[in-house]
């Protein structure tokens, strides 16, 4: 296996050993910390409630957007229909 060599600040090096497991190589670590993860990873991290909670206000969040985007919609087209009436 080929490897290499790289120059980190000590600042750096200290942040990764703490992140480093007892019997994880540096590589590993490094790995494991940049690796892509999935959402599926993170399903049952938030428990019942506070995921009811969540999806609640988004769900809010989103009707409110709606709303205000509509209303936006009705002003440019309010505007449109003023422009064509007094030419």
């Amino acid at each position: 296996m080929a490897v290499k060599t790289i120059t980190v600040t000590e600042d750096a090096y200290n942040s990764l050993k703490a992140k480093k497991g007892e019997t994880e190589s540096f590589s590993d670590t490094i790995l494991r910390i940049t690796r892509y993860r999935s959402l599926k990873e993170f399903a049952g991290a938030l428990s019942e409630k506070t995921a009811e909670k969540l999806e609640k206000g988004i769900r809010e969040r989103r009707k409110q957007h709606r709303i205000a985007h509509h209303k936006r919609i009705e002003r440019i087209a309010d505007a449109l229909r003023g422009k064509h009436g007094s030419s």
